[in-house]
């Protein structure tokens, strides 16, 4: 079962049902585990959009800004094991499947990554969702904090490979 808790996912979960597009919520209770018995980190979601493409998502919750002073646009961090993992899932369900950061950007200001009309109001929030591809992610990505292993792309690489996530489902 998705993390109903997480703002975030709810938001996404939600905005995937207004839109009738079909999904299987990932039980992120526990790390999965490989035939090895090595573990992965579970996957949020399982969508079909309607061009019959199939995505493996991760949700990435982020405010937009964030920071010292709320003056950072764009975040996109993760983790070196949300990339590990992700790419794993994607050789598990093979090459039909694409693996997808969709970021979740909690919309506080008046900037947006989106206009206005495409924003998602959700409990009170209003939220982005971006997507960018895995392989376009881990192509581009540079580590930003060695204790925490965590890697981002540069805003601009972000930018401009990253899409509305209702464009990149064919859904509006």
């Amino acid at each position: 079962m998705a993390n109903r808790d997480n703002p975030y996912e709810a938001a996404f979960e939600e905005f995937l049902r207004s839109r009738g597009v079909p999904y299987v919520a990932v039980d992120e209770a526990r790390r999965s585990l490989l035939a090895n018995g090595a573990s992965i980190k579970s996957l949020d979601f399982i969508v079909s959009s309607p061009d019959r493409s199939a995505w493996l998502i991760d949700v990435k919750g982020r405010r937009f800004p964030s920071g010292d002073l709320q003056k950072q646009y764009w975040k996109n961090w993760s983790t070196r094991d949300d990339l590990r993992s992700l790419a794993q899932w994607e050789q598990l369900f093979g090459p039909s499947f694409c693996g997808l950061f969709v970021f979740a950007y909690d919309v506080l200001g008046h900037r947006s990554p989106l206009r206005a009309e495409r924003l998602y109001e959700f409990r009170g929030s209003r939220y982005g969702f971006i997507a960018v591809r895995l392989s376009d992610y881990a192509a581009h990505a540079k580590p930003i904090s060695p204790r925490w292993d965590t890697w981002a792309m540069p805003a601009a690489e972000f930018r401009r490979l990253a899409q509305p996530l209702d464009e990149l489902l064919g859904v509006h």
